[in-house]
């Protein structure tokens, strides 16, 4: 724990006097972050990420201090939650603290302790304030076992930039007569987080560039019908491809389409990675790469996931966008990778094998099926984090999973999500999307040896720069 957020009125905030002794007991250099009033848009609370993190580099313990909370506790909540912090709230009442833990609750925020009449309420413990002074480990005890891991869309998606910029990767993106694709490029150029290569003639895109007021002067720009590859890249596709009936003049026509020609890029090491297919199917995007790049070795199947960003954590959904019907052998190889692409992100996976049964509850075939895919994924990967069948809600819910499943290690607290096939998967990524207005990023492509990856012909800006910034990281991953 490296850090606590204050929420204080300000004619209270002197029961806060204890704070700094207590934690100079464990932490050497402490630091206050001051919120301030204002708008509640992302622009803002990415601020206030940055800001934090910031500070956090520099020194033990942040201490951010929220904006006087009268009428501000939705705010303070909501900043909280993406600097990922315990809440400790001081009040003048019992009575205030209840009613401040309750709004915190709505805002879906962690709050550990409240202050109240010289009293420290943890909750479960009251000691009072001179207790605490006296012995401050009651305080940091407290702190260290409220830890939180909230994770909001916000946050994620920040956490993104800041993994990628660790390792920075060139990404081409071949739809450059797109401006959803130009703005993206624009706005992760000037993060320096990702190094980017467009495909097309370089006099429209910046004409076009100019038209939109962007700066691309940073990016790459390659005419995949005229450039100095195209030989090498005619000549490596046809040796490639030679044995399934492909002939040189069509390798030398297939490598001015501009997806083919981006895959090239790829599979030769000019560029890390590609996002395609805001233009173009899935197929017309994969295909390319299936014939070039292939799969990893032990690999069977190339799958897609989703990262489903809930208000506060982030989900796994697999396979959403590719094997329709996939084998038990399959389903095992989309588990597999799935759990590494969770990894690969930051998050510890525990995989729910999804069907309508749990346990023993139902038998047939389909019952069956996820059973054996359960039983193969456990041969394949002895030490993950898996169980199966489950039902959604026994996945998911602390409460049904007690009942349902109660020795599990993953029922209840699952955060990776194997549906049987391709329909399930892809109705249920939408639904959870559409209904709660959950954050979906993907599909991210698994299982290929280098990373290209598929947007969706309806996709936002915002969702090319998160496509980007994946393939990125996939590419530091390798």
């Amino acid at each position: 724990m490296n850090g606590i957020f204050v929420l204080a009125q300000n004619e209270v905030a002197k029961n806060l006097a204890f704070l700094p002794k207590v934690l100079t007991s464990n932490f050497v250099k402490i630091t206050k972050l001051q919120i301030k009033e204002g708008e509640q848009n992302s622009a803002v609370l990415k601020k206030y990420i940055k800001d934090f993190n910031e500070l956090s580099a520099k020194n033990d313990f942040v201490v951010v201090i929220g904006a006087d909370f009268i009428d501000k506790i939705g705010f303070n909540a909501k900043i909280a939650n993406v600097l990922n912090l315990p809440i400790i709230s001081v009040c003048d009442s019992e009575n205030s603290a209840k009613t401040v833990g309750e709004i915190l609750k709505e805002n879906k925020s962690n709050d550990f302790a409240k202050v109240y009449n010289e009293i420290c309420d943890f909750g479960n413990f009251k000691f009072k304030i001179q207790q605490i002074e006296q012995n401050p480990e009651i305080f940091i005890n407290e702190l260290n076992s409220n830890s939180v891991n909230i994770v909001t869309p916000l946050k994620f998606e920040t956490k993104l930039y800041e993994m990628a910029a660790k390792n920075v990767k060139r990404v081409v993106l071949p739809e450059s007569d797109d401006d959803r694709i130009l703005k993206a490029a624009d706005i992760v150029l000037k993060s320096n987080a990702v190094e980017i290569t467009l495909l097309g003639k370089k006099d429209e895109i910046s004409k076009r560039a100019k038209e939109l007021d962007l700066n691309l002067s940073n990016a790459q720009i390659i005419d995949p019908e005229n450039n100095e590859f195209l030989n090498e890249f005619a000549n490596t596709l046809y040796e490639l491809r030679k044995a399934k009936g492909m002939d040189l003049k069509k390798a030398q026509k297939l490598v001015r389409d501009r997806t083919y020609f981006g895959t090239m890029l790829v599979y030769c090491g000019k560029c890390d990675a590609m996002v395609s297919g805001a233009s173009t199917t899935t197929a017309e995007t994969i295909r390319p790469a299936l014939q070039t790049i292939k799969m990893k070795p032990g690999v069977s199947t190339v799958s897609g996931a989703f990262l489903i960003c809930l208000d506060t954590n982030v989900l796994l959904f697999a396979d959403c966008a590719i094997t329709p019907n996939p084998t038990v052998d399959q389903l095992a190889a989309i588990t597999i990778s799935s759990a590494n692409t969770a990894k690969a992100f930051g998050i510890d996976p525990k995989v729910a094998m999804l069907s309508y049964s749990t346990g023993t509850s139902g038998s047939g075939e389909d019952v069956d099926f996820v059973v054996n895919a359960t039983a193969k994924v456990r041969e394949l990967a002895p030490n993950l984090n898996v169980e199966g069948p489950l039902q959604f809600d026994a996945a998911i819910d602390k409460t049904v999973a007690k009942k349902k499943m109660p020795d599990s290690k993953v029922a209840g607290k699952a955060n990776v999500f194997i549906f049987p096939n391709l329909n399930c998967g892809n109705i249920c990524y939408k639904a959870v999307q559409r209904t709660s207005g959950a954050l979906a990023i993907g599909p991210i492509l698994q299982g290929l040896k280098k990373p290209v990856n598929d947007l969706s012909r309806g996709c936002l800006v915002k969702d090319v720069i998160n496509t980007i910034l994946i393939s990125a990281i996939q590419a530091g991953d390798n």
